[in-house]
């Protein structure tokens, strides 16, 4: 039988290269069912009911502040060993149009930890606006993707192996969920040391969480930790902030960077 032959789009490109570098991470999951009551309540009463990826980022970089392991990353340069970073940098896949076609490119807010939860949140919408093609960072992001394959591979080598690059271009951790879609991610991969996904959340604030790990860098144990901990602080200092005046919710700063090329298949809902 007959078929046709279909070139590698720009956003396929780019999801074939993070899978690239993805590939060989011995990675472990981790998963906790969360009881989230506190904080669902608080969202749903806020007069800007903040997306979910919001959040679970501000939420996980709390999080991280407490657990180094949480901001380390392997690098082969020049020889294997950890790199650790005083803050986290969120990576949060965001599915968006390249041209006539939906793909999904990665937003990096840093030190997501000191941005209220309001400004996170419009981060992330941000990336998914018709006018963020034409900024410098899309473009850059078109065009290495436009560059022969052996000179792409080699450049995200390099920055995911030079401790400076990687959390600039790739972050210390991500984020990527399907449960706008009714969905749960089962399996996710990602060159990075923590892979944040999380299922739908029910009315009674019920949901499944799960932390993929590079167990080169952390074991489940701290993972599962790190998950009660996460859950804590989302029922704790979260619940908190959502149920603050605007006036007396934190200040945002203008932190925020898009990445080049890395992208995982699965949206996030704005």
């Amino acid at each position: 039988m007959r078929g046709r032959w279909i070139s590698l789009s720009i956003a396929r490109r780019l999801v074939a290269d993070y899978m690239h570098f993805s590939a060989n991470v011995p990675l472990s999951s981790v998963q906790r069912e969360m009881h989230l009551e506190g904080v669902a309540a608080a969202r749903r009463a806020a007069p800007e009911r903040p997306p979910w990826p919001a959040l679970f980022v501000k939420a996980y970089a709390l999080v991280a502040a407490e657990f180094p392991e949480l901001r380390r990353a392997y690098l082969r340069l020049p020889w294997p060993h950890f790199y650790e970073y005083p803050t986290s940098v969120a990576s949060v896949m965001v599915e968006r149009a390249f041209g006539a076609e939906l793909g999904v490119c990665l937003a990096t807010i840093s030190d997501p930890a000191t941005l209220a939860v309001d400004e996170i949140g419009r981060l992330i919408r941000a990336t998914k606006r018709p006018e963020f093609e034409h900024s410098r960072t899309f473009q850059r992001m078109v065009r290495v993707a436009r560059y022969p394959r052996l000179l792409r591979r080699v450049l995200w080598w390099i920055a995911l192996n030079v401790g400076r690059y990687r959390a600039n271009y790739f972050g210390t951790f991500a984020l990527s969920t399907a449960a706008s879609l009714g969905a749960d991610l089962l399996e996710s991969r990602s060159p990075l040391a923590t892979f944040l996904t999380y299922g739908v959340v029910s009315n009674e604030g019920r949901v499944n969480v799960r932390i993929t790990i590079d167990h080169r860098v952390l074991d489940g144990a701290t993972a599962a930790r790190a998950l009660k901990r996460l859950e804590e602080t989302l029922q704790g200092p979260i619940a908190a902030e959502l149920r603050e005046p605007a006036m007396n919710r934190p200040a945002s700063l203008p932190h925020v960077a898009h990445t080049p090329p890395i992208v995982v298949e699965h949206p996030v809902p704005a």
